[in-house]
């Protein structure tokens, strides 16, 4: 079968980020990169020599050296894209990257679309759909945790797992479709008991995938976390104990912070990205209303909130009310903090103590801390999923949304199956499914879902 178009060309780009460095690469790939980089590499004949090897040498521009470079030599198919793949690094100059590209440009080779180089590793069999998604996970991870699951899935974890459901259902689905073959013969080679069985099993696994998805959201895109409260709570003086830093400016006069202060920190591989408000209140001031105004669009986009409250000012019945106040939407957690733990008799500690869920701290001391970082993870944690990465997390929301429609095709056959549905019904809601599942690893594709996860992809992976 002919190759498309795109796969005929050698495609070219920087694969390093761009900006002044030590060191830039440029990457080739395609039927022409060896003979294209032997026309400007003065050193040994490249298409001489064999794969996964460094050589050292110059590239010029006719008589003109542009710079001093190591040529690493990649024969396909032992390569990441599985075609001929030459990496070209060069110092670092914003020049010197540009002159060779343009210099590579006028020899014959394109500059590769964003993704392009896993695109045509994908389309060359090396990887999956699923495992081509996750080396992009992987570029973007920022936490051990995100690391590991994206490792993981780039490894074909995930893919082994849909692997072995759909090989599970293919069979059934064939003895079904040998069924309709023999449809005028009335016989069933398919076992209905055990096909209930079959598809009971697989469900539960397809729903505890879908269940891994709010975890691997979380993973891949973090936690955003409103601190509110009323002014003087202590919100700054919390945030800045998280991050470990002086970000917020704190001060005893009430309605200091007046925006929105961001900053991110991760516990335990999760990340939180922390969002300190202005004191909810009612004010004349003109810039502090605008800054509450601000604070209550933001806590109703939130993920989490975190609503902080002085334990010697304010009563269980005040906390309440102030918690409502707040109109969270469906799906929004709230935690209720105690702050100036330090400097509250006992009474009023012993007023929140017995309230489930609300945690007791001393922001300005870091007392209490280690709980609240632990109370942070408890709304994040699934009971019966693994965070250490070492399961199958799903992280990527295509695959969410495959996985739902196989559990709502699988459903389709469960109740067909129930009330005595012909075989046709049976075998098109299956295909349903399997197909579904096909769309996660790349199975069943076409050029618009190729196009709009690639494009996602920096130029030059």
């Amino acid at each position: 079968m002919a190759l498309p178009v795109s796969l005929t060309d050698t495609i070219v780009a920087l694969s390093t980020p761009p900006g002044a460095g030590a060191i830039a690469l440029v990457r080739l790939s395609g039927p022409a990169a060896i003979a294209l980089t032997d026309a400007v590499f003065a050193g040994k004949r490249l298409r001489d020599q064999p794969s996964h090897t460094l050589h050292v040498g110059t590239i010029r521009d006719g008589a003109r050296i542009l710079d001093e470079v190591v040529v690493s030599l990649f024969r396909g198919p032992h390569s990441y894209t599985r075609e001929d793949v030459v990496e070209i690094s060069t110092h670092g100059s914003d020049y010197i990257v540009q002159e060779v590209l343009a210099l590579l440009l006028r020899h014959g080779a394109r500059l590769a679309e964003a993704g392009e180089f896993t695109k045509r590793a994908f389309l060359h069999g090396a990887f999956d759909l699923a495992q081509a998604e996750a080396v992009a996970d992987l570029i973007a991870a920022d936490s051990a945790l995100s690391h590991q699951v994206a490792m993981r899935q780039m490894r074909g974890g995930f893919s082994q797992e849909l692997k072995e459901l759909r090989g599970r259902l293919v069979q059934f689905a064939a003895l079904l479709e040998l069924e309709l073959d023999f449809g005028e013969e009335d016989v069933e080679f398919a076992d209905r008991t055990g096909l209930v069985q079959l598809l009971q099993e697989v469900q539960q696994l397809v729903r505890r995938l879908l269940r891994s998805f709010e975890l691997g959201n979380v993973i891949k895109n973090g936690v955003t976390t409103v601190i509110a409260g009323r002014p003087n709570a202590g919100k700054s003086t919390l945030l800045n104990a998280l991050l470990n830093e002086e970000r917020a400016i704190v001060s005893e006069v009430a309605g200091t912070t007046r925006d929105l202060i961001e900053d991110e920190v991760s516990i335990e591989g999760i990340r939180f990205r922390f969002v300190d408000t202005a004191g909810l209140r009612d004010t004349t001031d003109v810039v502090e209303a605008m800054g509450v105004e601000r604070t209550m669009k933001r806590v109703q986009q939130a993920a989490l909130v975190v609503y902080l409250f002085d334990i010697t000012t304010t009563t269980p019945t005040e906390l309440k009310a102030e918690i409502e106040a707040l109109k969270l939407p469906a799906g929004v957690g709230v935690l209720a903090v105690g702050n100036k733990l330090d400097v509250a008799p006992d009474t009023d500690q012993e007023a929140f103590l017995t309230r489930i869920g609300t945690v007791l701290i001393a922001a300005s001391r870091g007392d209490g801390l280690d709980e609240l970082r632990q109370e942070l993870l408890a709304r994040v944690r699934l009971d019966g999923l693994d965070r250490t990465g070492s399961s199958t997390i799903v992280t990527n929301l295509r695959h969410a949304q495959s996985l739902e429609q196989a559990n709502q095709h699988l459903d389709a056959v469960l109740t067909g199956l129930s009330i005595g549905a012909g075989t046709e019904l049976l075998a098109a809601d299956l295909r349903h499914a399997l197909a579904a599942l096909g769309q996660i690893t790349g199975e069943i594709s076409n050029d618009d879902l190729l196009t709009s996860i690639f494009t996602q992809f920096c130029i030059g992976k």
